[in-house]
């Protein structure tokens, strides 16, 4: 299993729509943590997006993934970057 760093960036137009779906997207969020596949997520401080570090058997796997979210399907999300990551040092290390 690997480990993806997804970026998701938000447009200032949208905060009224995630702020609708932040409850349906956190929960979906922490489902994902107790099965494994959410090793962290959290927004920027300054609002323009967020990290999100998924575990993922693929890329085409964690893109059907990533279009679950709540955020997703309401069109809160502007852009989505994902990139397989390979922590070498530090807490996640022992993940890949």
């Amino acid at each position: 299993m690997s480990i993806f760093a997804v970026e998701y960036v938000y447009s200032p137009d949208h905060e009224d729509l995630r702020a609708e779906h932040r409850p349906a997207h956190r929960q979906w969020l922490e489902e994902l943590v107790g099965q494994g596949r959410v090793l962290a997520s959290g927004p920027f401080a300054d609002g323009s997006g967020a990290l999100l570090l998924f575990t993922s058997e693929s890329e085409a796997d964690l893109s059907r993934l990533v279009g679950q979210d709540p955020f997703a399907r309401a069109g809160a999300i502007s852009a989505v970057k994902a990139t397989e990551w390979n922590p070498i040092i530090g807490a996640f290390r022992d993940h890949v």
